[in-house]
């Protein structure tokens, strides 16, 4: 695997896994497909699949590869929030088992949810629940948890962005149809409801953060912002001392990637 995770215990709090890179080079290819548009082969190549290179063209390549350009006025955060995106999809692919997880945002800066998951129950007949991503990139995880994430969680527990979740969970639904057919309609009202709901906060960490306890900080107040059981939270970390730094060079990496996967195909 190209991420290691690590089952993190928050007692009553929320529950999560910690990542750990172990093949930067294998998960640079990843991210270089993703942004490729290949994210389908890059999930069926975690879960052991064979599959067929995609081909690539010129258009491909430069459009990928302008993913990975910082802002005209020099702002590396679009750009590194995109492939924290991509990161944390490929982790959490990883960590599916049955559930179906959306192909993660092939723009930088995309305004819909980070990430969306629907959990089935043991026999893939029915749907439990509908799990949020809120995927961060950032150098100062505690004050971006408390004046980003937690407003955003309590606005969709107030309802808001109701009906784009019921757009999106509607399509991802209707995509698998083939493979699980439920009823759509019935799945939908079913993990609308506020306890159907689950979240899932992916961030950076630095040094300050290396503990179990020093990162279980970091979520206090989460079980107030998404009340109920703990399950309905999940919290996972990445350390990254220089996550800017580490980010620039990761692109770089990524570049070499999509022309390397275009000449090879």
């Amino acid at each position: 695997m190209t991420i290691t995770l690590s089952v993190t215990d928050y007692d009553d709090l929320c529950h999560g896994w910690s990542w750990t890179m172990e093949d930067e080079e294998l998960l640079a290819e990843r991210v270089a497909r993703i942004a490729l548009g290949q994210a389908k082969h890059v999930g069926r190549v975690i879960d052991g699949l064979t599959t067929k290179s995609k081909r690539t063209t010129d258009e491909h390549v430069a459009d990928a590869i302008s993913k990975l350009a910082v802002d005209v006025n020099g702002d590396p955060y679009k750009r590194d929030g995109w492939i924290f995106q991509a990161i944390s999809w490929i982790a959490a692919h990883q960590n599916r088992k049955d559930a179906i997880l959306r192909a993660p945002h092939i723009r930088k800066a995309d305004h819909g949810f980070d990430g969306l998951q629907i959990e089935l129950s043991k026999d893939k007949s029915t749907v439990t629940s509908v799990m949020i991503f809120e995927d961060k990139a950032t150098t100062n995880p505690r004050a971006t948890i408390r004046d980003e994430v937690w407003p955003g969680i309590a606005a969709l527990e107030a309802g808001e962005r109701v009906t784009e979740l019921t757009h999106d969970v509607t399509a991802m639904l209707e995509a698998y149809q083939s493979i699980m057919p439920v009823d759509v309609d019935d799945a939908v009202g079913e993990i609308l409801w506020k306890e159907a709901r689950t979240y899932r906060v992916s961030i950076t960490v630095g040094d300050k953060h290396l503990t179990t306890n020093a990162r279980k900080k970091l979520f206090s107040g989460y079980d107030s912002q998404a009340p109920g059981k703990f399950t309905r939270r999940r919290a996972e970390t990445i350390h990254l001392p220089d996550m800017r730094e580490w980010m620039k060079t990761f692109s770089v990496r990524v570049e070499a990637k999509i022309v390397e996967i275009s000449s090879n195909v």
